[in-house]
């Protein structure tokens, strides 16, 4: 590859290791001989459209060395929808023309399977017009949904948050339920995909350990055999403590808490699964219920982050720059996992393609036949996961977290005006 200047980008929703990536790219970047400056994209392929884009070099290296400790997207994430390729190439070739303004020749996009959607087109468009760009995928998505990987940064530490999150959760119902609430709910994310729901297993250490009961998109999810089961739940241990995945569906398929219309994605919003369980527990059983919907703070609580996945974020982001360096392009950087106890990993990379717009939903082999738990197996998985703290700097009790002070390129280009 030829000298350059290299763009990084964040897109989708966020984790608390999100900016660990950016501090592997950063830090492997600056130091390759034919990257000659490394530049940031404000809220993600939004800031190479509008050529908003933010020169590294003069940010403090206290700054960067503090991103690896900080939750969010520094730079900005975005959830902005690029065209089909094949019936409208004006953005793509906005993106291309940016690029060629700055002399950037390798870009690194971190993100799902719809951001490496958009590292393939790009990585396609750029070829097209005959200009040398090396396009590379970082995963990231704390629902662990993205295949050809073992693992995607960022779940890690979600479901280390969310497991400890439900079992001192449970240690507060145990003391009330005598005479108080009998029942807690605890919604997780996961649209379509159960990993995170399954994950809050691992707080269990003693039989009738909550959760009791994990509900996940991939098990069809019924009310008499779910209110059978939590009435049974309560006979034996005085209190029962659930886990549902926001995107759980009926036999029919339909989402239990679809809100009646979609997204820019065509996802359809869901509208509080955990509020729907607790109002059918009590009417039809006549139990006191309490819930709790983590939303944001799953994702992006770094002051309990996995030290494996921070490791994992920063190595894959390090990784993306040594593909770039060996010629490789449209590519995303893979977990492999070598080995469960003593956990060990690799990292490798596959074709974009194979990931833009996939899902990778829980192994049948991971979850009990009955609908409401899961296996050993998939405890063996997820264990490794979430080992290890590797916690910021606190001053006056609270995490210190790096601020971007933002020094942005003089722009070389027209504004962008996108097409209706």
């Amino acid at each position: 590859m030829q000298k350059g200047n290299a763009v990084y980008a964040q897109s989708g929703g966020v984790t608390s290791v999100i900016n660990a990536s950016a501090y592997g790219v950063i830090k492997r970047a600056f130091k390759t001989d034919c990257i000659e400056n490394v530049y940031g994209a404000l809220y993600g392929i939004n800031g190479i459209l509008e050529e908003n884009l933010l020169d590294l070099q003069e940010e403090e290296p206290i700054t960067l060395e503090s991103l690896r400790y900080t939750p969010g997207a520094a730079f900005g994430s975005c959830r902005h929808k690029l065209p089909d390729l094949e019936k409208n190439r004006v953005e793509f070739e906005r993106i291309v023309q940016v690029c060629e303004a700055h002399n950037i020749r390798y870009f690194f996009y971190n993100g799902g399977n719809d951001s490496m959607d958009t590292v393939a087109k790009i990585s396609q468009i750029s070829q097209q017009m005959g200009y040398e760009l090396s396009c590379i995928g970082i995963p990231k998505t704390v629902d662990n949904d993205l295949p050809e990987t073992d693992n995607c940064p960022g779940y890690g530490s979600a479901a280390k948050y969310n497991a400890i999150s439900i079992l001192e959760a449970g240690f507060d119902l145990l003391s009330m339920c005598r005479d108080s609430t009998k029942v807690f709910v605890m919604e997780t994310m996961g649209r379509h995909t159960g990993w995170i729901a399954a994950s809050t297993a691992l707080a269990r250490s003693i039989e009738g350990d909550p959760p009791h009961i994990i509900l996940v998109p991939e098990r069809p999810v019924e009310e008499d055999p779910l209110l059978a089961r939590v009435d049974e739940t309560i006979a034996q241990y005085g209190y029962c403590v659930i886990a549902v995945s926001e995107g759980i569906r009926t036999k029919e398929g339909k989402f239990w808490a679809d809100a009646g219309y979609t997204d820019n994605f065509g996802n359809t919003q869901l509208g509080g699964v955990g509020a729907l369980l607790q109002n059918m527990i009590k009417q039809r059983l006549g139990f006191r219920t309490h819930g709790a919907l983590l939303d944001y703070c799953q994702r992006s609580a770094r002051h309990i982050a996995s030290r494996v996945d921070i490791e994992q974020a920063i190595a894959c982001g390090k990784h993306a720059v040594t593909l770039s360096q060996e010629g490789w392009n449209g590519q995303m950087v893979t977990i492999v996992r070598e080995s469960n106890d003593p956990y060990r990993w690799s990292l490798s990379h596959v074709d974009a393609t194979s990931v833009a717009s996939q899902e990778r939903p829980l192994p049948d082999v991971y979850l009990n036949d009955d609908g409401f738990g899961v296996t050993e197996e998939f405890l063996n998985y997820c264990r490794p996961l979430i080992e290890g703290q590797d916690s910021p700097s606190y001053q006056k009790g609270i995490p210190q977290y790096a601020r971007l002070q933002k020094y942005f390129l003089p722009k070389q280009l027209p504004e962008f005006l996108p097409s209706s």
